[in-house]
């Protein structure tokens, strides 16, 4: 009886942990589709809206630096409720900003509470993972990518029944901070204690160049990653709309497609990755990134660019996770070291893709600064090399 009793309380908290995965994706994504709304009304150009738009990966990334702290002092569980309801809060704020600071403002604090959320929720999967005794982190990532297609779809929702903002964003506000909030009593209680391995006690030895060089390569890769990510959020939309003349709720199927993709490529992933190894996805993967997005920019149509924005988010899918499953590994440094600057590090792309590609389309056109979506690609199957390979088949 005890045994069932455990059992139940541990599917619970791995049912209530994937609902704040859900919650996490699903928040934001309410918002991005009504980006090309908000800059036509506060008249932004593509290089202030890139600026704009970049203040919430810059929030992340500033707060990115005291998440592991807060998730000390508040565990991971509380953490992950309290900046939840912050993001939820501080999306519905920016649907209704008047100015553009004051919407650079509310992203920037939204950007810091997804990153504190984002570590929290995280670190709370972790936790069931120990507790189950094998991988579950790649479901729940899977589950974040339904979140963010079903926020994505209640965006071309409300656009296509000309839903006014706030009202819409206040529903999606409301909605998944109740989620949150039932799904709260049923994680796990207490405070957040790693279980480390026997062998990861011992003092590790002094990383060299190599692995500083290793390192340098996976943040690449994750980069790269997050840059085909952001391009789908930032600027599918708007270039579906103003640059290919989609309606509105079409022009939102760009961002749906690469969400929905890259759902399909993560649950597929782990099998894939056991089959062909972490290297073969990568190179296979960012050269898919490549062709169906330079595809797309070469021969723009409405369908081949939402099918381009499609192929990059499944050659993306399970980028970011080989990465920090191999920064984690690197000899050398403390447990979690490895993983932490990588994860920090990688925000540099989400910061520095927005106004790059305002920039480019400012002084020429979107079509051509869209055009590192390919780059990143070219870019994840060079680095590809650092990762593991196929590993070699079980002897009978």
């Amino acid at each position: 009886m005890v045994n069932t009793g455990v059992a139940r309380r541990d599917s619970r908290a791995r049912i209530a942990v994937a609902a704040m995965f859900l919650t996490n994706g699903a928040i934001f994504a309410n918002l991005v589709p009504r980006f090309p709304e908000l800059k036509t009304e506060l008249a932004l150009s593509n290089t202030a809206y890139g600026l704009v738009v970049a203040a919430f990966p810059v929030g992340a990334l500033v707060a990115g630096l005291a998440a592991g702290a807060i998730v000390r002092w508040l565990t991971s569980a509380r953490t992950t409720l309290i900046c939840t309801s912050g993001i939820a809060l501080l999306v519905f704020a920016a649907g209704s900003s008047t100015t553009p600071l004051l919407l650079a403002f509310l992203l920037f604090a939204g950007g810091a509470c997804d990153a504190v959320t984002d570590v929290a929720q995280n670190a709370h999967g972790l936790r069931v993972q120990r507790v189950y005794g094998r991988s579950i982190i790649n479901s729940l990532h899977a589950v974040w990518s339904v979140g963010a297609v079903l926020g994505a779809g209640m965006a071309a929702a409300a656009i296509a029944l000309r839903v006014p903002i706030a009202l819409h964003l206040g529903i999606s506000a409301a909605v998944f901070i109740g989620v949150a909030a039932a799904a709260y009593p049923f994680l796990l209680k207490g405070p957040d204690q790693p279980e480390l391995p026997s062998a990861d006690t011992a003092k590790p030895c002094r990383p060299g160049r190599r692995v500083y060089g290793a390192l340098c390569l996976l943040v690449l890769i994750a980069t790269a990653g997050a840059v085909v990510e952001d391009a789908g959020s930032s600027w599918a939309a708007l270039y579906l709309g103003s640059g290919l003349g989609a309606a509105g709720a079409v022009a939102a199927l760009g961002y749906v497609a690469l969400l929905s993709f890259q759902f399909i490529g993560r649950i597929l992933g782990d099998r894939m990755v056991d089959r062909f190894g972490e290297r073969a996805m990568a190179r296979g993967g960012g050269l898919l990134v490549t062709v169906g997005m330079g595809l797309a920019l070469a021969f723009p149509s409405i369908p081949g660019t939402i099918a381009g924005f499609a192929a990059a988010g499944l050659g993306a899918a399970t980028v970011i996770p080989a990465a920090m499953h191999g920064a984690d590994r690197l000899p050398g440094f403390k447990p979690g070291t490895g993983l932490a600057a990588l994860a920090w590090l990688m925000r540099v792309g989400f910061v520095g893709a927005p106004p790059i590609v305002g920039v480019v389309a400012d002084a020429t056109s979107l079509r051509v600064g869209l055009l590192i979506v390919p780059v990143a690609g070219l870019a994840i199957a060079a680095a590809a090399g650092v990762l593991s390979g196929r590993r070699p088949p079980a002897r009978s």
